[in-house]
Order: C-alpha cells, then structure tokens, then sequence
C-alpha cells in the first residue's frame, strides 16, 4: 500500500464548526502524526495544522470532509516521496 505524508492546513472561521472538526479528525486519528491549533483573537479565527500519514485516498477523504463544513478553509500539501508498506 502506498501512504503518503501530507499537511492539511485549516482556517476556521466560526467556532461553531470546531465539534464537527474534532469529530471529523478523531474518525482519522489512526492516521494522525501531529496537530497543532492556534487561536488569532485579533481575526476572531482560528488556524490548525493537521500531519498524517496515510493512503492517498484517506488524506483525500479527510481533506474533502473537512473543506465541505461551514465556515472552514483547507488546503492539503503533499510530500514528493511516496512510502510503500507491505
């Protein structure tokens, strides 16, 4: 199986979107490296980084999840060196 790293950065700009975020990235956690958030009070939004691991088609599947919420911006950057498992 070929996985991948990628970067999903997101943009959430209403907090009310943050429950069906984490439920979303909890539904994916076995494929979770790291995450990081930060609040920018000045903007009223806030930012996450999101690391995984994972088959192409899940970081797909978890990306395109997370861009159809509300209020939430994505963007998903993947590694150049795909790494095969057996």
């Amino acid at each position: 199986m070929e996985m991948r790293i990628a970067q999903i950065g997101i943009i959430v700009e209403n907090r009310n979107s943050a429950e069906k975020i984490n439920s979303i990235l909890h539904e994916y956690g076995e494929y979770i490296i790291g995450r990081m958030g930060i609040p920018y009070a000045k903007r009223k939004i806030s930012v996450i980084s999101v690391i995984v691991d994972a088959p192409s088609d899940v970081i797909s599947s978890l990306s395109g999840k997370l861009g159809m919420l509300p209020d939430v911006s994505i963007k998903t950057v993947y590694s150049k060196m795909p790494v095969t498992t057996e």
